[in-house]
């Protein structure tokens, strides 16, 4: 049951849509018009190591961030 509940949460159907599923495709999902909140909630249902690879990107970025803006910051002094 708790898959099921799951899957209505990831595709933003009712239970009773998903059992009584009439053969239409359940609409894509677009993060981009989601809350932050909406976002993390969202990817909280993602396998593990998918979860782990997002993780992984956003780590990445926000490093590359840190060192770019050091490095503009830094630059301006030579």
């Amino acid at each position: 049951m708790k898959e099921l509940q799951k899957m209505a949460q990831l595709f933003d159907m009712s239970i009773d849509q998903i059992i009584n599923y009439d053969g239409s495709i359940p609409k894509e999902v677009i993060l981009e018009d989601k809350t932050e909140l909406e976002q993390i909630r969202l990817i909280q249902q993602l396998e593990e190591e998918d979860k782990q690879t997002i993780f992984r990107l956003v780590e990445k970025m926000l490093t590359n961030k840190k060192f770019k803006d050091f490095f503009a910051k830094n630059a301006a002094t030579l």
